[in-house]
């Protein structure tokens, strides 16, 4: 008997095939101090378009994608392994781009690159990043430490990065047959960047580091919040309710997505590529946490396992949250 893979989705395979979804990055060692390793395949066709990514900046992104796993577990990444998978239509020229853009990453990140491999692709570039980090055993967070009455925060705006994406899109469309295309990106120049060019949040880690703020369970907003929520309520075993009003959706997004006739909530809720930090803490380091100064909101609050994940509107109505996920059609 064959299954397709759209019906089980990108959770419901990683389940069936290693009997659960786990934390961000693999946790090696049982000592003070603990190794992370995290891995991420990127393809173009599927995570990238090479019409409208530059080089430099995919070598960017990549990077923060790896890296941000390692900071999903309040860990501190330090090496980073690069293997590529090469197709014909690329140059010495473009691969030299990415690699600027990449290490351009790691010296903001404080991680270096100490090796890969390559290998012909006939299906277009593929990169893979495998980052190597550590924590103490003591300050280690998983997805699964939430407890009911914790306080879930996140690090910044949301649905930002899924509308760049569709902005370049769009532009794509509109211009294919354009001899000098001149896209209209004006005014949205901050959507383009968190697509881009997003920033792995070591700030924040380095924020909660520094007040001794050690968050019960946390992940990488890579899939979107809502998928990503109900990630840490599984582990957890755990519900949770998050406000509508609470939720931080940035000007240029809700400009954007009206433009798009989007709706941005739902952009906030299932865009995913925003590579945020979804964390939740003890409801008593409410002001603690609002303190920091790193962008952090408060969205919501962590309930018993019973109530299910819901979003609540302002008139006190709650939908139920769902995952979304890749699917493969």
């Amino acid at each position: 008997m064959r299954t397709e893979i759209a019906t089980l989705g990108e959770f419901g395979l990683i389940k069936r095939l290693m009997g659960s979804v786990g934390d961000d990055a693999a946790v090696i060692g049982t000592g003070k101090n603990l190794l992370l390793l995290s891995t991420d395949m990127l393809l173009e066709g599927v995570n990238f378009d090479l019409t409208y990514f530059p080089m430099q900046h995919l070598g960017y992104k990549v990077v923060t994608v790896g890296v941000s796993d390692i900071l999903a577990m309040n860990g501190t990444a330090g090496q980073v392994t690069l293997s590529l998978g090469i197709s014909a239509k690329l140059s010495v020229e473009d691969l030299e781009e990415f690699y600027t853009g990449a290490r351009k990453a790691c010296e903001e990140l404080g991680v270096e690159i100490v090796g890969g491999d390559t290998t012909a692709s006939v299906t277009g570039f593929a990169v893979c990043i495998s980052v190597l980090g550590s924590v103490a055993k003591s300050k280690i967070t998983r997805r699964s430490g939430a407890r009911q009455n914790d306080l879930i925060c996140i690090t910044r705006d949301l649905g930002a990065a899924y509308l760049g994406l569709h902005l370049l899109e769009r532009e794509k469309r509109a211009l294919a047959e354009v001899e000098n295309p001149q896209p209209r990106f004006s005014g949205y120049e901050y959507l383009l960047e968190r697509q881009l060019r997003p920033r792995a949040r070591k700030d924040v880690i380095d924020a909660l580091a520094a007040e001794n703020i050690v968050p019960t369970s946390m992940i990488d907003i890579s899939d979107g919040l809502a998928s990503d929520l109900l990630q840490i309520c599984h582990a957890s075993g755990c519900g949770a309710r998050i406000y509508l009003d609470r939720l931080p959706i940035a000007r240029e997004t809700y400009a954007l997505a009206e433009e798009l006739h989007i709706d941005p909530v739902v952009a906030a809720l299932n865009g995913g590529d925003d590579h945020e930090l979804l964390f939740t803490v003890p409801l008593g380091m409410q002001e603690k946490v609002t303190r920091l100064g790193v962008g952090i909101e408060i969205i919501g609050h962590i309930t018993a396992e019973s109530t299910g994940a819901a979003l609540v509107t302002p008139d006190g109505a709650e939908v139920a949250i769902k995952a979304q996920g890749f699917n493969l059609e």
